[in-house]
């Protein structure tokens, strides 16, 4: 065995006899690793990385299974996905409708007095074998007395009449601003909300509910960071989100992370909650923090997604474009040349074209009194831009991120406008070509799922979660391409490129462990990866399997009703003997589920 020189330091970890991905085109695999003070120290082959070898060095085989980068989502509703994660059921990953009620009606029976059953984004109906909806009366009959929200997307939202009651909708409620109350003929709520045009009915009534006392809400967000740490993510860009304040909202992860406790990096962004005051908002939020303060673990990362309220085309593909209106201009302006005055970058949910063309409009006429070029900028979404627009964004020195919201949405896209038109939902080749900073990530977890291997699937496949073929090969990205855009693109919308995305000597030591070969699995595959072994600043943060040894510690769920409890998350409900009503046993393992020292309550190997 080699020996560690007089001027190396001996490794905390080595990992060895695998096939690593490191993201570097001058070495693109090794099969080892050397990790030491939270860093890779060294890539290269076995006999070369074990020179790194001290006597305390932990060593780990991974048995020629691939590691790839940690995967990095550049725009995650984190911190409010994890205050909320043990109070929603997730029908993400669900194959029939028929299940997805069962797993309501069991839901609904467990949950106590006064509090609600939420599905509340990360699945679409023709990911189900039936290929439809559930309706108004299946869901009243699944729980008569039990409040339950479902959210669809950015379109609807369905209430059983529990929550109707709950919630105080009567036929005396008017129509808010934005949205529409479904009637029957006598004037009664139904049970269904329309977003017409935007979200805000949708989002308001879920704020209705019942939250989480702070140590739950603490527990909560851990059990969603394992969740993700589950399928490989370390880091990700948190887009902030309505009736998400800063900085009382922010609680939950800033004690997280003084207690050394988050096992996903954020790197988050400030949206605005006060429409016509947006500006104040913005000027106040100078005073508390600014880009870049904070930690590897936790740090601001600028002003968006939302920047003035006049500014959000909220996409529903089920209802035609929405215009914006004539004041977005002036407002948008005003906000934007306060962040280029004091050197904020940020970031604008853009769907449309037309707006995007408004939207550069104000940006090239900020940067011409303000330069933005070097800020640090970059549009969300961007489904329909025009080359034209991908290249004034490149002119102004912008980026965008992506997400497979139409993975959930392209069946809805192609009968609005048409199979041609959906052929480039987003033109993301094009803007490859054009070089523009691209990013990939999810958008979960109220519209996509948090997966990020469903979005990589999407990325390769150009298919939709019910099977639909959007993209043409000239609009779908090789594999490779597709995981840099999930780690090395992510990482430069952070400003992290030097630290993150790669597995060479000197970047953080993030990176996961993949239960099958993302390279080599037939496409379809892909969308069932999770991770075995998933390391975040040299430390294992999740392991199962072989690696179960380096496991934390189990996490007990709370509240003990929680759907967490019984059907985990994504795809968990594969792992589940709905017909007796309790844990299946296990595919791979000759134990029982849940494995007593897994601490999600069911079985995270169902898929091997």
């Amino acid at each position: 065995m080699a020996k560690i020189t007089n001027d190396q330091a001996a490794a905390d970890l080595i990992l060895h006899n695998g096939r690593i991905a490191t993201n570097d085109p001058t070495q693109p695999f090794v099969s080892a690793l050397a990790i030491g003070a939270g860093l890779i120290q060294a890539s290269g082959d076995d006999s070369e990385i074990m020179g790194h070898r001290g006597p305390l060095t932990e060593v780990v085989d991974l048995g020629r299974r691939t590691a790839i980068p940690g995967l990095n989502d550049s725009h995650l509703h984190l911190i409010r996905g994890g205050l909320n994660y043990n109070l929603e059921l997730r029908w993400d990953g669900v194959p029939s409708l028929t299940l997805a009620l069962q797993m309501l009606r069991e839901q609904a029976q467990r949950t106590p007095p006064g509090q609600w059953v939420r599905v509340v984004g990360g699945w679409s109906e023709f990911q189900f074998a039936e290929r439809r909806l559930p309706t108004l009366e299946e869901l009243n009959a699944a729980a008569p007395d039990t409040p339950v929200f479902i959210l669809h997307l950015y379109c609807q939202a369905m209430l059983n009449q529990a929550a109707l009651r709950a919630v105080g909708y009567t036929r005396d409620s008017p129509d808010p601003p934005g949205g529409m109350i479904a009637r029957d003929k006598a004037g009664h709520p139904t049970g269904l909300l329309l977003a017409k045009p935007n979200a805000m009915i949708l989002y308001a009534t879920l704020a209705k509910g019942p939250k989480l006392p702070l140590e739950q809400q603490i527990n909560s967000t851990r059990h969603f960071l394992r969740e993700l740490n589950r399928l490989g993510v370390t880091s990700c860009i948190d887009a902030g989100g309505g009736f998400q304040n800063y900085p009382d909202d922010y609680q939950v992860v800033e004690e997280l992370d003084r207690r050394g406790e988050l096992t996903v990096r954020i790197a988050y962004n400030l949206f605005t909650q006060k429409p016509k005051e947006e500006k104040l908002d913005f000027a106040r939020w100078m005073k508390l923090t600014a880009p870049g303060a904070g930690s590897d673990f936790y740090r601001s990362n600028g002003a968006g997604e939302m920047l003035v309220f006049s500014a959000a085309d909220f996409e529903d593909f089920l209802e035609p474009r929405p215009d914006l209106p004539a004041v977005m201009e002036a407002e948008l302006t005003e906000v934007v040349s306060l962040l280029a005055a004091n050197h904020w970058p940020f970031r604008l949910h853009a769907t449309y074209d037309e707006s995007i063309s408004r939207f550069l409009d104000v940006l090239e006429s900020v940067h011409r009194e303000v330069p933005i070029d070097r800020l640090g900028w970059f549009f969300d979404h961007a489904e329909t831009i025009s080359d034209r627009n991908i290249e004034r964004v490149r002119a102004l020195g912008g980026g965008i991120a992506v997400q497979h919201r139409m993975a959930f949405q392209g069946e809805y896209f192609v009968e609005r406008y048409g199979a041609r038109a959906a052929e480039r939902t987003p033109p993301i080749r094009r803007m490859l070509e054009l070089g523009i900073p691209v990013g990939a990530g999810t958008d979960a977890t109220r519209v996509a799922s948090y997966n990020p291997f469903a979005a990589l699937y999407w990325l390769v496949s150009g298919r939709t979660c019910g099977g639909l073929a959007l993209y043409p090969a000239a609009n779908r990205l090789r594999r490779e391409e597709a995981l840099r855009l999930y780690t090395v693109g992510s990482a430069g919308f952070s400003g992290e490129a030097e630290k993150k995305g790669r597995l060479v000597a000197g970047q953080l030591a993030d990176l996961c462990v993949l239960s099958a070969d993302y390279f080599a699995i037939p496409e379809a595959e892909i969308k069932a990866l999770e991770s075995v072994l998933t390391i975040v600043g040299g430390k294992p943060v999740y392991a199962t399997q072989e690696f179960r040894r380096l496991d934390p510690p189990a996490l007990p769920v709370l509240p003990e009703w929680s759907p967490v409890a019984t059907f985990g998350g994504y795809g968990a409900p594969l792992a589940y003997d709905h017909a007796a009503a309790r844990p299946a046993p296990c595919r791979a393992h000759p134990h029982p589920v849940p494995h007593p020292h897994d601490g999600l309550g069911g079985c995270m190997c169902w898929a091997f």
